[in-house]
């Protein structure tokens, strides 16, 4: 597993640095292909903040724990993002064919930014076909509240899911018109 370390308002140390690479090292087992871990370390008003982002085969998956100890907070990290991968794949395994995990990368819109909008960020992401299951699977590892994605249910038209306010979920398919 390969770590990538982004630190702010501290300077941790060497000892905790090598922790958290055990501690989330441990979840490699857990992924077929070469995964990548994006660790934050912050502290703000006196709480200690760890925010974990897996990387592995296109899949992300994201976990921020708080506690008054950095060590602590890995353990809590750790904990909810085996929680988290388990009930992905027994998700899979019920629903989708081995081959969707190895083939799934998530998408997201790239749009040009417009005269009189201010765009911040841009995410450019590979979109590859799904059923709408995987997608909102996806959005919910992400925490997101929409996802687009290739229907391939609909002959690979763009189509957005999202949460609704009451809870269920929506679908919006694009036609050729």
């Amino acid at each position: 597993m390969n770590f990538v370390f982004t630190e702010k308002k501290m300077s941790p140390s060497d000892d905790l640095r090598a922790y958290a690479q055990k501690k989330i090292g441990k979840l490699d087992k857990l992924f077929r292909s070469e995964s990548t871990a994006y660790v934050t370390f912050t502290v703000e008003r006196n709480r200690n903040i760890a925010e974990v982002t897996l990387n592995s085969g296109g899949m992300f998956f994201r976990v921020t724990e708080s506690t008054n100890s950095m060590y602590v907070s890995i353990d809590n990290a750790v904990d909810a993002l085996t929680r988290q991968v388990r009930k992905y794949k027994t998700r899979l395994d019920k629903r989708i064919h081995e081959t969707v995990l190895e083939d799934f990368l998530p998408a997201a819109p790239a749009e040009e930014p417009a005269e009189e909008f201010r765009v911040k960020r841009t995410k450019r992401f590979s979109i590859k076909p799904m059923s709408v299951d995987e997608a909102i699977l996806q959005m919910n590892l992400l925490g997101h509240s929409f996802y687009v994605f290739k229907n391939q249910d609909e002959g690979d038209a763009f189509s957005v899911v999202y949460k609704r306010q009451d809870g269920d979920y929506g679908l919006i398919e694009s036609t050729e018109e």
